[in-house]
């Protein structure tokens, strides 16, 4: 049985759902009756609630007038330009309300309404399915496979606004007028596993054929019930709410804490981790970490649980790269997330006797090399050989040395440019393509959350065994005690620093810094200030001294951004929703 679960969406499909028709789901002006009697355009009606599952991730989340990205650049792990107009920009500045929650989007990548429309489309899937042109069977797997989507979309609306209206399976008509109140986060979790588990019993005995490769299986059903759970065990939502009204704080968390929620989060990670179908992408003799590398570049992988297909293409090039090799570098990282990559034996740079400030790349974590375009590496350009990207500055001018890639007060970089998930072999302006597919679930995120929740149980060496795992995959050196770097004996307190970070440098740039700094309530503390970034400056041939400095973008968390507002316009559609606390 394949283990990539990354939809391949065919063309035909694609035309076939771009528009609304039956209320909200016009199909190339096809009425309900002739999609749902056909079961072609049944299937293309499903493809489209795929289509829609990498709305999260994808690096043109933000689109507007001031640029692109996605949640990655409302954390400390990146920056882009002060323009209040991309979401990211917005909510890292503290001027998110419930009238602009939803600006700043691709139309199609918005926090509420892409959901709530996947929701519907699943919903009216289900009620037609009955009576759909298939054999018993393949009813009961599509249904399983619509039912874990719409889990999904409910998950990531929670993630973000805690408890939200629970619609079940009705479908609404155009002339309904609808008030549905705020279902509480307790009612909201049990009914997202119970869709999960109810899927994934369905699809349990499913062996796809070639033509169905990358559909929903009973691994991502377990996955994303693994997710979920590690979220309502986090301090944001286990007892933590940022509510003191009655009345609201269980639709914000649940109202008291419950330890034994992280065993359930535990249990969870261990299902999917016991079933022996995932292992991480392992490769350190090609070189240090390329496994880690080779894993983003590769559609067939036993890594990947749940994915989103990409044709062949140049998008994360095109938006990520510098300027000298025809990119956008639409998020640059920030000198924050580059100190929190170990060295090469796994002691973080604050207590290693080798870190040289000056010279701050060498015995790294070879996960930065794979995550981060650094001042001095060589890089595809766009003639299709290798040279170096350089971002210093020139004797501390604004305007570095003959590239454009270097720091100035005017283009807002940071020192670095994103590299994780990009073709080494590409530049944007170069022939060819690569291949890709955005990693929405894998494996590497299960075993982080069962290390976070046996560590929160009380029982750190469990979960030292799996970052040794993800340690070895990354290319550190295992040290004379087998143990990556991770102190012998570690309390269960420095080791909750250290799964953090690991989560960090692990999933950098995989949508997950937004919800982990939230649900774990530092963002007050990391979203403070201002970004740190490396102003370089050349003083010799290929000698550089390294100056931390301060991100142009002011960082303005506010308590009540844990969670994010309703926004205004379905509030008074639905009056019957209370808002969350500080809006």
């Amino acid at each position: 049985m394949k283990k990539i679960f990354a939809i391949a969406f065919i063309a035909g499909a694609l035309a076939a759902c771009q528009k609304s028709s039956f209320l909200d789901d016009k199909t190339n002006g096809l009425t309900e009756e002739a999609v749902f009697t056909d079961s072609i355009q049944t299937m293309n009606f499903l493809t489209k609630i795929y289509q829609d599952a990498g709305y999260t991730f994808g690096p043109s989340r933000f689109s507007s007038a001031g640029g692109s990205g996605n949640t990655e650049l409302a954390t400390d792990n990146a920056e882009g330009n002060n323009n209040l107009s991309v979401w990211g920009n917005a909510y890292a500045q503290g001027v998110i309300g419930p009238s602009n929650v939803l600006t700043g989007f691709a139309a199609d990548k918005d926090l509420w309404k892409t959901p709530y429309k996947n929701i519907r489309r699943v919903n009216l899937l289900l009620s037609k399915l009955p009576d759909a042109p298939f054999a018993e069977a393949t009813k009961t797997r599509l249904r399983a496979e619509a039912r874990f989507l719409r889990a999904f979309y409910y998950h990531n609306m929670v993630a973000a606004f805690a408890g939200v209206p629970l619609i079940g399976d009705k479908v609404f008509g155009i002339s309904d007028i609808i008030d549905i109140p705020r279902s509480s986060y307790s009612d909201c979790v049990n009914y997202i596993t119970s869709e999960l588990d109810a899927a994934a019993a369905d699809l349990a005995p499913i062996v796809y054929k070639d033509i169905d490769y990358g559909r929903i299986t009973e691994g991502a059903c377990r996955a994303l019930k693994s997710r979920v759970l590690l979220y309502a065990a986090s301090p944001l939502f286990n007892g933590g709410s940022v509510s003191t009204d009655p009345a609201v704080i269980p639709l914000t968390a649940y109202p008291s804490s419950d330890n034994n929620r992280w065993k359930l989060a535990a249990d969870a990670a261990e299902d999917v981790i016991g079933m022996n179908d995932y292992s991480l992408y392992v490769d350190n003799t090609t070189r240090p970490g390329f496994g880690f590398y080779q894993v983003f570049l590769r559609r067939v992988n036993n890594e990947y649980i749940f994915a989103f297909n990409r044709p062949a293409q140049k998008e994360f090039e095109a938006y990520y790269l510098p300027p000298t090799r025809s990119g956008a570098s639409i998020m640059r990282p920030t000198q924050n997330l580059v100190e929190s990559f170990p060295m090469r034996d796994g002691t973080p740079i604050s207590e290693s006797g080798t870190y040289d400030a000056n010279n701050p790349y060498i015995n790294r974590d070879p996960r930065l090399d794979n995550s981060i375009i650094y001042n001095g590496m060589v890089y595809q350009n766009n003639s299709g050989t290798k040279t170096a990207v350089l971002t210093y500055t020139s004797l501390g001018s604004t305007i570095a040395n003959t590239t454009s890639d270097a720091y100035t007060t005017a283009n807002n970089f940071t020192g670095y440019f994103s590299r994780k998930m990009l073709d080494e072999n590409l530049s944007n302006s170069s022939a060819g393509s690569t291949e890709r597919a955005w990693p929405l679930i894998r494996y590497a995120e299960i075993l982080l959350n069962y290390a976070e929740a046996v560590n929160e149980m009380g029982e750190p060496e469990k979960a030292v065994e799996k970052l040794i795992l993800l340690r070895e995959r990354a290319g550190i050196l295992p040290g004379a005690d087998g143990r990556y770097g991770i102190k012998p004996n570690i309390s269960a307190g420095d080791l909750q620093d250290l799964i953090r970070n690991e989560r960090r440098i692990e999933l950098a740039f995989e949508d997950h810094r937004f919800n982990d700094i939230r649900r774990w309530k530092i963002a007050s503390t990391v979203l403070k200030g201002f970004n740190k970034i490396d102003i370089i400056k050349r003083t010799g041939t290929n000698t550089y001294v390294h100056t931390i400095g301060t991100a142009p973008r002011p960082l303005n968390f506010r308590d009540a951004m844990y969670l994010l507002p309703i926004p205004l316009s379905e509030r008074q559609k639905m009056p019957s929703m209370l808002q969350n606390p500080g809006y």
